[in-house]
């Protein structure tokens, strides 16, 4: 990546992160494909290590948790006979926890969606915050022992899941690839006292949203998918690290008076980030970082 320079970098990354696609991107910029992949798994790295570093010891108390489907190569009922022991092809995860108050997303895990994967994701987040916390996930089992065994007794923890209505026999063209309608929903808490006024996944299932609309790669019903699992990883850890430290949130901005970035509400940062400042991560001393995601 020494060739480009900082403000190319920058040009690249911004349509990256605006939801646009390499292919796209390469014609946008003018980059070769193979230098804006290129660029992409770098910087990927390095996004994830400066939020591994930094992300942590963080006053945030209220916690939504969720996981998103994308896949790579091929969904998994589609994959060819020939490559389906093939490791890091088929469907993909994406496991995110997000702060109520801050907006904040320190742990972001890409991986399948067994017990193990949910055990990993939420011992990482454990990992990160400071004193009791109050967790909300949907109904899915793997997070019941995973955390259990992450945050013990020191989680105010509930369930929040929601009923669908039956698929219709007659599926219309407007209807195919609508979403099911909730019926309504259950909360189930499962240990501690969390506020019921705070059991809520609001905030994480829009985040699903604010990813589908960045990321290319989470399109519904697009040629735009991940090939490999690498870019999908450093795609997701792209997006964060924009989304924490460079683009404003509106709530939070409007509540303060100026430009607020999730990482300055978290009190992670003390200015919102240009584009420029992200491409400078390629500057600095960077370890390797086991990519999430890689035992797909």
């Amino acid at each position: 990546m020494n060739r480009l320079s900082t403000t190319k970098r920058a040009e690249i990354i911004r349509c990256l992160v605006e939801g646009n696609s390499i292919r796209s991107t390469v014609r946008i910029t003018g980059a070769a494909k193979n230098t804006i992949a290129k660029l992409l798994l770098d910087l990927g790295t390095a996004c994830s290590e400066y939020q591994d570093v930094t992300l942590r010891n963080l006053p945030c108390k209220r916690w939504q948790l969720d996981e998103i489907w994308s896949f790579v190569g091929a969904k998994n009922a589609n994959i060819p006979d020939g490559r389906k022991d093939e490791p890091g092809i088929g469907d993909a995860w994406t496991w995110t926890a997000i702060d109520a108050d801050t907006k904040l997303v320190p742990s972001f895990l890409v991986a399948d969606r067994s017990a193990d994967a949910a055990a990993r994701f939420v011992d990482d987040l454990r990992s990160r915050v400071a004193g009791r916390v109050q967790v909300t996930t949907d109904g899915h089992n793997a997070y019941l022992t995973a955390v259990e065994n992450a945050f013990g007794r020191d989680a105010d923890y509930a369930m929040l899941i929601k009923t669908y209505g039956a698929a219709s026999t007659t599926i219309t063209p407007e209807r195919k690839y609508s979403p099911s309608k909730v019926n309504g929903s259950e909360t189930r808490v499962i240990h501690g006292q969390p506020d019921p006024a705070h059991i809520a996944t609001s905030y994480v299932e829009r985040q699903n949203l604010t990813m589908r609309m960045s990321m290319r790669r989470f399109t519904r019903l697009t040629n735009a998918f991940s090939k490999k699992v690498e870019n999908l990883a450093a795609a997701v850890a792209l997006h964060f690290m924009f989304y924490n430290f460079a683009r404003p949130h509106t709530t939070l901005s409007k509540a303060a008076g100026r430009p607020t970035t999730p990482a300055m509400a978290a009190g992670k940062a003390d200015r919102v980030w240009t584009v420029e400042d992200i491409a400078g991560l390629l500057d600095r001393p960077v370890q390797t970082v086991p990519w999430a995601g890689q035992n797909l």
